[in-house]
């Protein structure tokens, strides 16, 4: 049974991508086919962002090894929805159109810290693999806390970009706010 966990978990990160997928194939995006993939790439990102974080509280929680053993599996959804998130936006969205996005990256702020989260995950997805793990010792635990500044600035890039529904951008704010204080160990700051 727990050798299915895993595998399990996987299929479930990758129905994301299945669902859309096939909305794209059958032609169920809406009236708005780039905005509906560009917005649900994005929450996507977000959602994998606040499982990742999630995981060694549950593990300090529970005392379960496993939240652990598939963080890093959910660290590379994370890459990979926010890549998703990003073609959409240069290549169906802008078209490649270099200095449109350019022009975009330096004036938009929202596109800025978009932009400048996905440059951070670039690091954490290429050193994810155990032989990094191993070759990086712990400069590798220093280098993946940039998945908080990541988290910040995922959804700040969503705050930003809603003009005027605030209130499910502030949820992942929230959420993300209290997954990064759960994650502070307590027993350092008051044993000082």
């Amino acid at each position: 049974m727990k050798s299915l966990l895993k595998p399990s978990i996987f299929v479930l990160s990758a129905a994301p991508f299945l669902l859309i997928t096939y909305k794209i194939f059958f032609n169920k995006l809406g009236p708005e086919p780039v905005k509906e993939i560009t917005h649900f790439t994005g929450e996507w990102t977000l959602i994998f962002i606040c499982l990742t974080l999630s995981m060694s509280p549950l593990k300090r929680f529970t005392s379960f090894i496993f939240w652990i053993k598939i963080r890093r599996m959910l660290g590379l959804f994370v890459f990979f929805y926010a890549t998703l998130h990003l073609l959409t936006y240069v290549v169906i969205d802008y078209r490649l159109d270099w200095n449109q996005i350019t022009d975009d990256v330096i004036k938009k702020k929202y596109v800025f810290v978009g932009f400048a989260a996905w440059l951070l995950l670039i690091p954490l997805a290429i050193t994810s693999s155990q032989k990094m793990i191993t070759l990086l010792k712990q400069n590798w635990k220093r280098l993946h806390r940039l998945i908080y500044a990541i988290a910040i600035l995922g959804s700040l890039h969503f705050i930003w970009l809603s003009k005027t529904i605030y209130f499910k951008p502030l949820i992942y704010f929230i959420i993300i706010t209290i997954l990064l204080i759960l994650r502070v160990n307590f027993k350092n700051i008051f044993n000082r």
